[in-house]
Order: C-alpha cells, then structure tokens, then sequence
C-alpha cells in the first residue's frame, strides 16, 4: 500500500477555495482537505453528500412516535388513573416529554451514528498529515498514486493559486 502523498498548504480560505476549484478543473483528485474551522464551500466542491440530515429525521420522527405510544400505552392502557374525573387520554400533558425525550434520542442516535461513521472510537490511531491544519492553516492532500504522471504539474497549480507551501510525505497513523 502507497501512504505516499503530496501536500498543499495555504494561509486563507479564499486561495484554498481558489485551488480547489482550479485543480477539480485540471481533473486531480483531491483526497482530503484539513481546515481549523468548518467551510462548506469545500464539502460541495469535493462532491461529497450527506445523508445525516436525513438520518437525524428519522431518529427524531421514530423518538417522537416510540416515546408518545409508550406514554400513551403507560397512561390509558396499562394503569389508567382517574384524577378528579379527567380523561386519562390527557394528550396535550404528553407533547412537553415527548418532545424533549425527541431531542435527547435524536442528540444520541446522532452521535453514535457520526462516531461509526466516521470510525471514531478510544485509542484509535489518527493521521495529521500537518499539525498546523488545527491552528491556522488549510491543508490538501493528493494521493501520490493517482497523479503519479502529473505530480509536477499539480505542484505548479497550487503554487500558482496560493500555497505557501508543497511537499510530499509518507502518512503514517500516529497513536
């Protein structure tokens, strides 16, 4: 297996995005972009989709359902109790709990899901191909493999757009 690959640094977004545009053109493939803080222009340009949002929803629509059948199994059918004649159905006294047991099973079906996801789990071994990505710098990798023929050329644009810096390095996972 080839770990070996080429490393494009930058100082600002706006060239980052730059060359992430202008090497999608020259048809590199961009392997991962590091950044401090989270920019969405990059996800849609690296053609990445998310289907989280969707996930989410159907955690929250089944939490919702789940926890109002349970409330109303638990008050009308199980152990119905009659307070001063009123309706053991008392449906509106249910939506404040159902709502927060909503957002508590939608907050922990989410993180599990992201955490299997993404293979996060204790004492994993990481890859930091630059330790500057989590201070102030944007990152871009490129699989040496794939731009073996063009590897100068891919040099000369990002260059060319910005980076402050280019080299190549051998990815090793790191405890």
């Amino acid at each position: 297996m080839n770990n070996n690959h080429i490393i494009g640094v930058f100082d600002d977004e706006d060239a980052l995005m730059e060359a992430v545009h202008e090497v999608k053109q020259k048809g590199f493939v961009i392997g991962e972009i590091y950044t401090p803080y989270p920019i969405h222009e990059v996800i849609e340009a690296m053609g990445k989709k998310t289907r989280f949002t969707f996930a989410a929803f159907l955690y929250g629509l089944f939490g919702a359902l789940g926890i109002l059948a349970f409330m109303y199994y638990t008050a009308v059918i199980d152990w119905p109790v009659n307070y001063g004649g009123k309706p053991t159905n008392a449906f509106p006294s249910f939506i404040v709990v159902a709502v927060v047991i909503t957002i508590l099973t939608v907050t922990i079906l989410s993180l599990f899901t992201f955490s299997a996801r993404a293979k996060i789990y204790p004492g994993k071994a990481y890859i930091l191909p630059d330790a500057r990505s989590t201070d102030d710098k944007f990152v871009m990798i490129f699989d040496k493999s794939l731009s073996v023929n063009n590897s100068g050329d891919l040099e000369g644009v990002l260059k060319g757009k910005g980076a402050v810096e280019v080299y190549e390095k051998e990815l090793k996972p790191q405890k």
